[in-house]
């Protein structure tokens, strides 16, 4: 059964997703030491310290952001992706076989004269 949406796409969507992801990483380390230096201010109120928790704990959470990008791949139907791609290296092209009669297809009546 043929799916009706864009495996390549999403496969594609995903790698661009991906290589965001990975430019972030590098900088995801210092975000987060300066987060918990902020957590030293004096007197912090205790809401904004649960926030910056917060904060250090979603930049510590980068696996899982890895890990739902792989589950999209994983979830693209097995040779999906391959199919679309040979589709769309055959291209889209007209039947140059001619119609009944030797004539040339299209609507009746509109033959070449």
């Amino acid at each position: 059964m043929s799916i009706r949406w864009s495996a390549l796409k999403v496969s594609e969507a995903m790698d661009k997703v991906e290589y965001q992801v990975n430019l972030a990483e590098v900088f995801l380390p210092e975000a987060r030491s300066i987060a918990s230096q902020v957590r030293q201010v004096d007197n912090l109120p205790g809401y904004l310290d649960d926030r910056l928790c917060r904060l250090i704990f979603t930049i510590e959470r980068l696996d899982e952001v890895k890990a739902a990008i792989e589950s999209v791949r994983k979830s693209i139907p097995d040779g999906a992706i391959e199919a679309e791609r040979k589709r769309l290296r055959r291209g889209s092209q007209q039947s140059l076989i001619p119609g009944p009669l030797g004539q040339p297809r299209g609507r009746p009546g509109q033959g070449q004269v």
